[in-house]
């Protein structure tokens, strides 16, 4: 017989060391370096902070020695299984934003330029180019993990800044002549800590007087990626039945909103405490569980920080979605809880 309690105001995000940005949302600011038959594109960081209210500026630059215009394109697509297999005319794959600048011949002179696109032109000289993008609100860089026989399917959200020459924009785009980058957008926590997360439940067993409660508790809302999670759990066991297990498991909730709506809840850690709760007796006791991907790397659709190429990630920082979006854009919708359970003798 199983008693259950559930936390659901965990938040596991990544760990912030920047201020809040009170710049506009530009995403992507970079230099563009073009050779004779060469792209190639300058970027000062691939990974871009969205502090909720505002994207993080990031600073970049491309260079170019050809006669044919240039152009830069970012693009925000959320993948789900092979790119490559169309069914009936519906793709695995939808566009959630997309943004073209040409960048040579200049079409407009940048307003300013960052301290990095500056070094950049006096060290590359004629042929390198500034760019910058300015987006609305996306959603951030998240993946499902595969199964080792379906390396090749990706489900996720992906950024992709391509730099291409092309005379005309209607043509395809051959590899040659064009360069591709991936990036990634990454949230970070909110700064001002929410309410300390608690539940309580009772269980009213049949021919018993007295119930028996069960009250869990963490320590704040908001943990880190690698920080431990203390969960404190009070078992007051006035019923004649003795409470053999106490289990604490921290599970992640993956909502792909589009396509399909599916959800995939996966256990990401657990802990069992070594302690029985006798009849008549009580017991307070801390558990600590702590969520790694290092312990979850065979678990099959766990979602991650989008990866970028062989980089190690982590498992996906929880969503927050800014009052007034659209869910279904979101492409994946990431949360977690805490459950607690009882094991109760018969």
């Amino acid at each position: 017989m199983e008693l259950l309690c559930s936390l659901w105001d965990l938040q596991l995000h990544t760990t912030s060391s920047h201020p809040p940005s009170t710049q506009p949302s530009t995403l992507c600011s970079s230099t563009v370096v073009i050779f004779s038959l060469q792209l190639t594109i300058y970027l000062g960081k691939r990974d871009f902070i969205d502090n909720i209210g505002s994207v993080e500026p990031s600073t970049s630059c491309f260079t170019y020695l050809c006669f044919l215009p240039v152009y830069v394109t970012l693009t925000c697509a959320f993948r789900y299984g092979q790119e490559d297999i169309d069914v009936i005319g519906l793709t695995f794959r939808r566009d959630l934003f997309f943004s073209r600048v040409q960048v040579y011949p200049p079409e407009n002179k940048p307003e300013s330029l960052s301290h990095l696109q500056e070094s950049l032109l006096k060290k590359l000289g004629k042929n390198a180019y500034p760019f910058f993008f300015t987006v609305n609100y996306l959603p951030c860089s998240v993946c499902l993990q595969p199964s080792p026989r379906d390396v090749d399917k990706s489900c996720g959200v992906d950024f992709e800044v391509k730099a291409f020459s092309t005379e005309n924009l209607e043509e395809r785009i051959h590899k040659r002549n064009s360069a591709r980058l991936l990036i990634r957008k990454v949230q970070f926590a909110p700064e001002e800590p929410g309410p300390q997360p608690c539940a309580e439940t009772t269980w009213q067993f049949f021919m018993s007087n007295k119930p028996l409660h069960l009250k869990a508790c963490l320590s704040k809302e908001v943990y880190y990626h690698g920080e431990p999670i203390p969960v404190t759990v009070m078992v007051t066991n006035n019923t004649e039945k003795t409470v053999k297990k106490i289990k604490v498991q921290v599970e992640q909730v993956a909502n792909v909103v589009l396509y399909s709506s599916d959800f995939y809840t996966k256990v990401v850690a657990a802990e069992e405490a070594p302690e029985k709760v006798q009849p008549n007796s009580s017991l307070t006791t801390t558990l600590t569980v702590l969520p790694l991907l290092a312990n979850n790397r065979q678990t099959r659709e766990i979602a991650l920080d989008g990866k970028l190429k062989d980089e190690d990630t982590n498992l996906a920082s929880s969503t927050i979605i800014k009052d007034g979006i659209d869910k279904t854009v979101m492409g994946i919708l990431v949360s977690y809880k805490v459950r607690v359970k009882l094991i109760v003798s018969g």
